[in-house]
């Protein structure tokens, strides 16, 4: 016997168990057809689908499993927008990032994370959609535009060094379930997030230079106004003046684009003997320079930076530094997230915003410093 829906066609036959089989699936199924081939009226379906079979609807068990095994069979796919429509969530957690989260030059950072988001997405059984759509435009993605398709998701997780503070504020208020990565001081602290504790690690940092004996300090930083960036700043400024010294500060461009040889005279012109460097990519060009130009690191001049590479590089010195929990920083990100949605799962109340500890990497680039020694 044949069953003939649009241009869909499926067999019955009894090697088979009687189930239907696809021979051709040009046309996307439907729960009308679904319904037709299971027997049921398309709230049945509905029902099935949105999971809300429970004892009030009263659904045998036998008409259920015989709309489940139609659904497995034809691979049918619920429409994610009708679901959020209908108040049912798809399970699925969004993932926006203000900037490109795949180039070489971002790896460090998002590489980590992203595991320890897949990873943690895996334990509660959702799955990740990421948000593309909206372009990079002056190095920053906007959360909100024409083509915004934000609530496909049941809540979202946001990633990038700089967000937008006003769109920060509005999603806040729109109820929107979400959990910003990194701290963020925007709507007046109204924000969920899960960050990194960059003012305790570079503070430490400071201390074991001055115990060494350093009193110059540099510290060249990036051209963020971004809250991580003002951490680490903030922080080392105030260990230092906190022992009466003080920190020359410069700033450089981003990762990729900086003139370290320019950089590198200012700081020979400077004449510290410890020099702190939030990237740790231009850390590791600076050490090759100051030793392309006599400087012996760390007898002539120390190195401390305050963050650290999550990929090969090909550099061999093991740099003083500090060193983020990315993977652990993206799987709290996903639990918060999970408990912002859905309530908590066990006895534990999460914090509403959470800073992960950074571990302290005593590493090679740091001694005593030497009286004039550069």
């Amino acid at each position: 016997m044949c069953t003939v829906i649009r241009i869909i066609t499926f067999l019955l036959n009894e090697e088979n168990g009687g189930r239907p089989v696809a021979i051709n699936r040009p046309e996307r199924v439907t729960q009308r057809m679904i319904a037709e081939l299971a027997g049921v009226s398309q709230a049945t379906v509905s029902l099935v689908l949105n999971g809300k079979t429970d004892s009030t609807t009263r659904i045998p068990a036998e008409t259920r499993q015989r709309v489940l095994e139609v659904i497995r069979e034809t691979t049918y796919v619920a429409d994610p927008a009708a679901r959020s429509l209908a108040g049912v969530g798809n399970n699925l957690i969004g993932i926006f990032t203000y900037e490109h989260a795949f180039p070489h030059e971002s790896s460090d950072f998002y590489t980590p994370l992203l595991t320890g988001i897949e990873g943690a997405a895996e334990q509660i059984g959702v799955d990740l959609l990421m948000f593309t759509s909206a372009p990079v435009v002056d190095g920053r993605r906007r959360l909100f535009h024409e083509n915004n398709r934000l609530r496909l998701a049941d809540g979202c997780l946001l990633l990038g060094r700089e967000m937008d503070a006003d769109e920060l504020t509005r999603l806040v208020d729109s109820r929107y379930p979400f959990v910003a990565i990194g701290r963020r001081d925007a709507a007046d602290g109204r924000i969920p997030y899960v960050g990194v504790d960059y003012g305790g690690a570079t503070a430490q940092l400071a201390r074991l230079a001055i115990d060494l004996g350093h009193r110059d300090f540099y510290y060249l930083h990036l051209p963020f106004a971004a809250e991580s960036t003002r951490d680490r700043k903030d922080s080392l400024s105030a260990e230092v003046e906190s022992a009466g010294l003080s920190v020359t500060m410069a700033v450089t461009e981003s990762a990729e684009g900086a003139d370290l040889d320019l950089a590198w005279a200012a700081i020979r012109k400077a004449q510290p003997t410890v020099l702190f460097v939030e990237d740790a990519g231009q850390a590791e060009a600076l050490r090759d320079i100051a030793v392309a130009d006599g400087v012996a690191v760390p007898e002539q001049l120390s190195i401390i930076a305050l963050g650290e590479r999550t990929r090969p590089s090909g550099h061999a010195v093991d740099f003083t530094r500090l060193s983020a929990p990315r993977q652990e920083l993206g799987s709290r990100a996903v639990a918060l997230l999970d408990q912002i949605m859905n309530g908590t799962r066990d006895s534990t109340e999460l914090a509403h915003q959470q800073l992960v500890s950074c571990t302290v990497i005593a590493g090679a680039t740091v001694a005593a410093p030497r009286v004039g020694s550069m």
